[in-house]
């Protein structure tokens, strides 16, 4: 196995074999989860080579592919090669265009001594090493939840010569809002976490359309967020739009596939939503009252001076700061609208994939504004 090219894999090798060997080992995971586990230099391949396929191109698109390092005897109705493929840039960029959809995992193996690509799998065991290619030089290294769910989290990102490892702490912070704390220990959300776990989803696709847009979580039975708005609204919503809040109540169990698959359209279609100029308004029971809302600020109410910001990386720490300095207009109306409705949240996607949570924080005395795109991969 040659030494890899891209720094970033050598110098953080070390630390993510250290983080998957201890996680395995508490217990969180079934018995057979440490077993294949990767060592420092083949995390460290791994990482190389989906670091320089990601900048290949194959008939003009950027890879987009998921390795998951798993021996072939552990997946679930594998599909087979009958040649395993080198673990090679070239390789994975002619590979990819079959393997771009969400769920499908290329499982790569030593054979010989080498690591080599057995061929798909959308099944993967708990604590299985899994490094995604999103886009040229941005990779995140996640994990499965659990054996039960089909939830990731994401334990480190690279994005050319930056990585980020990502940290737990205060992730039961009382008042961190309820989808930060559901991105950060996501193995900790219940059956009663149906509203993280559907503010996940909308931010995600929020952030898939690319063009940026604010979403606003306003209590239900209350009309005190009005205030903070111009109106008339551009496009108000009446009666209000439920189909989102109906597909969550309903119970799916005798089709749990449909009913995921119909929440997705629909939870796509409101973040369509956010698109459009202005924010987008739904409750927190994921009814739509509204989209190309203008914000304003109430009369006699202090505008938004400094926001506490923060993001979920290791080293980080928290800094004080304008909310213009975060990214302009979007991000100081969202700021100043957390300031006054202090039992709301705002989410804010920028173009350039970066997300923001805007929520008041008792604690601190004013605004956090959560960096959380990193989670969000």
């Amino acid at each position: 196995m040659s030494a890899p090219l891209y720094a970033a894999a050598r110098s953080a090798a070390p630390g993510l074999v250290d983080y998957f060997a201890r996680h395995a080992a508490t217990g969180q995971a079934s018995p057979a989860a440490g077993a294949g586990l990767p060592d420092a230099a083949t995390v460290e391949a791994l990482i190389d080579a989906g670091f320089w396929a990601s900048l290949q191109r194959e008939e003009g698109y950027a890879p987009e592919i998921s390795l998951a390092y798993l021996p072939p005897e552990r997946a679930v109705r594998p599909l087979m090669l009958a040649a395993p493929m080198p673990l090679s840039p070239r390789a994975l960029g002619r590979l990819a265009p079959a393997v771009e959809r969400p769920g499908i995992h290329l499982g790569v193996w030593r054979d010989q001594g080498a690591l080599r690509v057995w061929g798909t799998t959308r099944a993967i065991p708990t604590f299985c090493f899994v490094l995604e290619v999103l886009g040229p030089g941005l990779l995140v290294v996640k994990h499965r939840v659990d054996d039960e769910s089909g939830k990731f989290r994401n334990v480190a990102v690279f994005e050319g010569e930056e990585i980020k490892v990502l940290s737990r702490e205060d992730a039961d912070a009382s008042d961190h809002p309820a989808l930060l704390r559901s991105l950060l220990a996501p193995e900790s959300a219940g059956a009663g976490d149906d509203s993280a776990d559907v503010l996940i989803r909308l931010a995600v696709s929020m952030r898939a359309h690319k063009r940026g847009g604010t979403l606003l979580v306003v209590p239900a039975m209350t009309e005190v967020w009005r205030e903070s708005i111009v109106r008339p609204v551009a496009y108000a919503i009446d009666p209000a739009f439920t189909e989102l809040r109906d597909l969550v109540l309903e119970d799916t169990e005798e089709d749990p596939l449909r009913g995921h698959e119909a929440l997705g359209r629909v939870v796509d279609a409101v973040a369509g939503l956010t698109a459009v100029d202005g924010a987008t308004v739904i409750s927190d029971r994921y009814e739509v009252l509204g989209f190309g809302v203008k914000i304003r600020r109430p009369d006699g109410r202090p505008p938004v001076e400094q926001v506490v910001v923060s993001e979920p990386v290791q080293g980080g720490a928290a800094t004080v700061m304008a909310p213009v300095q975060l990214g302009g207009t979007r991000h100081s109306s969202a700021a100043q609208f957390a300031q006054d409705q202090r039992d709301a949240v705002a989410l804010v996607a920028s173009q350039d994939g970066r997300f923001t949570i805007f929520a008041w924080s008792p604690r601190e005395g004013m605004v956090h504004a959560h960096r959380v795109e990193a989670l969000l991969m």
